[in-house]
């Protein structure tokens, strides 16, 4: 991403997961799959209802912005069914809509904000921040990959002494 800055800087992060070179989990979890399915397809369901009733044939612009707002439901099924967020070779990435990355080495804060108890609902969410200000945020609903993030926040806080 960024050139390093060689002696310039503050000396970059270093992180390794703890099970091999690299660590990945699904992004979200699977009632959460569930959840957005039913609510997708009973939206597209629903509009292909009212098309066969003739409810809204006659309303060309309309019909369209609708189908229009289901294809934007549907990709968004479709990255949150493939989401996969991983940790390694000095990056944290996610699949989403468009890829998220950061680099671990940039990175100068970290919080995992999580309900606990509902994660099977509300995907925790690892917030990272770069000494530059630049932000993002990770989903993560694979409990081993939950401690890893929890294990690299604890460590950042420590090498960042923040």
């Amino acid at each position: 991403m960024n050139a390093p800055l060689g002696g310039a800087g503050p000396e970059p992060f270093r992180f390794q997961p703890s099970q091999g070179p690299s660590m990945q989990g699904p992004a979200f979890s699977p009632f959460f799959k569930a959840l957005i399915t039913v609510v997708v397809f009973g939206c597209i369901g629903w509009g292909l209802n009212l098309w066969w009733t003739g409810k809204v044939a006659s309303q060309g612009t309309l019909t369209a912005w609708f189908a229009a707002g289901l294809l934007l439901m549907l990709y968004t099924w479709f990255c949150v069914m493939r989401g996969v967020t991983s940790i390694g070779q000095g990056m944290l990435r996610q699949s989403w809509i468009w890829e998220k990355r950061m680099e671990i080495g940039e990175l100068a804060f970290g919080k995992l904000i999580r309900v606990r108890g509902l994660e099977w609902l509300v995907a925790p969410r690892l917030y990272v921040r770069t000494l530059t200000g630049k932000f993002a945020v990770f989903y993560v609903s694979d409990r081993a990959m939950l401690a890893e993030c929890e294990r690299l926040v604890n460590e950042l806080r420590e090498f960042r002494r923040f």
